[in-house]
């Protein structure tokens, strides 16, 4: 029996190559693996064991003139008078960016038509769309540059028609966030305090909302308060990696954990806690550019804490199917499909096919399959399945 050497000699190296990639993969990813787990550990000890929230606060407490600077910007765009003389069950601010128009139109036509709901629902929700301004170097929209008219002008003449923007004198960036966010709650408190709830959204999300109304109804006549619903984030370190799109340096928020907070792609909160985190950002340092960080800092400033609700989306896109229609309330990352999605989610026949034993059993087998998956799926919940 002859021994082929140089066979041997080629596995071997092929052996130690392969071996090499391996290592090499399992250290890039135990790396990762390694700063969130890390990460976590610092996050929750220092939650439980140190709990310094009150020292936060106390920390990010900042006088009233100096904390005014986050809100004091100039109204371009407003509509004092949108909820004057009607009983508003909830106000639901869109966050967008002033070049968005085809979502804003899309929104317009579908879950936040506000006839369609007054008509057909029997309630009055209130839409409208926050914005800051766009950079003045940035390129114009195609659609602005074939109306030969400038960019506000353009936004002049959406607002015109639909009367829904709201827009201060302040960059629409990312950034600038926070900003956003501070602005919804003192238009709140200012021009319709006496809507039940409020809603902050983005642009990209899709709210079901038959689901929502009837949950908020229901709701309402129970009389709620301290009442703030999402997809809740606990125990969430700040990101310290300046690759990352949240990066977060120690010199801006130098702990180690946030206090809970909600997703900021969409979150209802009643209207006594609207006005408390009103009065939250009268004396706290929003300079944090996370704005559903902040919300959190705010909120955990008025001992208010946010409760999970498994059918609010967190960064992820819903399963397509009726048995997720059937209590979806929000989900996120839709543009292009919105309005194939308005109509299919809210056909009758998603009720009709999804009620009684043998319509329960289906979809419980069926969610088991869409949403009990071996990885993260940032959506709804495995548990969602089960109710």
């Amino acid at each position: 029996m002859f021994v082929n050497f140089r066979r041997i000699r080629k596995c071997q190296w092929l052996q130690l190559m392969t071996t090499c990639l391996l290592l090499s993969v399992v250290m890039v990813c135990w790396e990762e693996l390694d700063n969130n787990v890390v990460s976590h550990v610092k996050s929750y000890s220092y939650r439980y064991l140190v709990n310094s929230f009150t020292f936060i606060n106390k920390s990010l407490t900042i006088p009233r003139e100096q904390a005014r600077s986050f809100s004091n910007f100039q109204y371009l765009l407003d509509h004092p008078d949108k909820c004057i003389n009607q009983d508003v069950l909830l106000l639901l601010f869109v966050k967008t960016s002033p070049e968005n128009i085809e979502r804003r139109n899309a929104i317009r036509s579908t879950w936040g038509n506000e006839t369609y709901i007054q008509n057909s629902l029997g309630v009055t929700v209130k839409v409208v769309f926050v914005m800051g301004t766009i950079q003045t170097k940035k390129e114009e929209p195609a659609w602005s540059k074939r109306s030969g008219i400038g960019f506000q002008e353009q936004l002049l003449q959406e607002d015109r028609v639909h009367r829904d923007l709201i827009q201060q004198n302040f960059l629409d960036s990312f950034h600038n966030l926070t900003l956003k966010l501070i602005m919804q709650f003192h238009w709140m408190h200012s021009r319709c305090p006496h809507a039940r709830f409020l809603m902050t959204a983005d642009d990209d999300i899709f709210v079901h909302m038959p689901n929502l109304v009837s949950y908020l109804q229901d709701l309402s006549s129970k009389g709620v308060t301290d009442f703030w619903v999402g997809r809740v984030h606990r125990g969430a370190p700040p990101i310290r990696s300046k690759n990352s799109k949240y990066y977060v340096p120690f010199e801006m928020y130098p702990w180690m954990t946030y206090p809970d907070y909600t997703a900021g792609a969409g979150y209802v909160v009643s209207s006594d806690v609207a006005d408390k985190i009103y009065h939250a950002t009268l004396t706290l340092n929003a300079s944090i550019y996370i704005d559903d960080v902040f919300m959190g800092i705010c909120a955990n400033a008025v001992g208010v804490s946010p409760q999970e609700h498994v059918y609010f989306s967190g960064e992820g896109k819903a399963p397509y199917h009726q048995c997720i229609y059937n209590q979806m309330m929000t989900s996120h990352g839709h543009v292009e499909d919105i309005y194939d999605l308005w109509r299919v989610a809210t056909h009758p026949q998603v009720k009709q096919r999804t009620s009684g034993l043998g319509g329960s059993l289906y979809c419980t087998a069926v969610k088991l399959t869409l949403l009990c998956k071996p990885y993260h799926f940032n959506t709804y919940p495995c548990k969602a399945a089960f109710l």
